[in-house]
């Protein structure tokens, strides 16, 4: 697998430990410590993940596992149990928190502006056209803040992987050029997708990719799109927290729902501006 070496690397480095150095965070390398001693007196017997999320350490929050290869098999069955990879430095860390921020479908709400965007026709939708380009989109650096991402060249080179075998999804969002203006990127598993990140060049360009997306994962039998840890975006979308627990019922339930594995395209005979989830309106 290719990763950053040189300059970029070395930047890399220090802003992901000066990430990891903030208070709420000091704490969390004794975690990483009892999980990595454990890994040595017990190993995994078998089981693709250290800890089952039940059994998910409290600090840091959700820890289950570090290390190991993030194969599409490994991936897949980290989806399938609701476990997701996330590091910016050092060893792959593997997590199931004990909130989940997550999307019903059903609780889905449109703004009216927003409507009024799609309906105007300035940008074409499409799925699984520029996997890669959204990805490395998503990892750009957002104005005004430190270029830190978790989305590296590893990442990418095992998501692409995982794309290829029909489980991972991009959306794209193109301006009339042809330009990629906005988009989005994520994990289908059962009747759950799992958003990774989202990107927007041109204003509400990432809020069009969501809102396709979702009103396409509504028709094909989905239940819940997850966005893992609660922020001030997520919330504006309409995601709400969940405990652990409720959300791991939700993907035993919904196990063996959506769509197989393979590749998605935009169904035009939607009705995407006009959707009225859960009788909205």
């Amino acid at each position: 697998m290719r990763d950053l070496t040189g300059t970029e690397g070395l930047l890399r480095m220090v802003y992901g430990l000066a990430y990891a150095a903030r208070p709420r965070r000091l704490a969390h390398p004794f975690g990483f410590a009892q999980i990595g001693l454990e890994r040595l007196v017990r190993g995994r017997n078998g089981a693709p993940f250290l800890r089952r999320p039940e059994e998910a350490l409290e600090t840091p929050d959700g820890l289950v596992d570090i290390g190991g290869p993030m194969t599409v098999d490994r991936l897949v069955a980290a989806y399938e149990k609701g476990i997701f990879p996330w590091c910016h430095v050092g060893p792959v860390k593997w997590w199931a928190p004990s909130q989940r921020a997550v999307l019903f479908l059903e609780e889905s709400r449109i703004e009216k502006n927003l409507r009024r965007l799609l309906r105007q026709d300035r940008f074409t939708v499409t799925f699984d056209t520029r996997f890669r380009e959204v990805m490395e989109a998503c990892a750009e650096p957002r104005p005004g803040r430190p270029a830190l991402t978790w989305i590296s060249p590893r990442f990418m080179d095992a998501y692409e992987a995982l794309h290829e075998a029909g489980h991972a999804h991009s959306v794209e969002v193109r301006d009339k050029d042809g330009n990629l203006a906005g988009g989005l990127y994520g994990v289908a598993s059962g009747g759950v997708f799992f958003t990774e990140s989202q990107f927007a060049r041109a204003r509400d360009t990432s809020k069009v990719a969501f809102v396709t997306l979702n009103r396409h994962l509504a028709e094909w039998g989905y239940t819940v799109n997850d966005g893992k840890d609660m922020t001030g975006h997520l919330a504006a979308l309409g995601m709400r927290s969940i405990p652990r627990a409720e959300f791991v019922a939700l993907l035993h339930a919904n196990a063996g729902k959506g769509r197989a594995p393979g590749r998605w395209e935009i169904d035009t005979s939607l009705d995407v501006a006009g959707w009225m989830p859960g009788g909205e309106g």
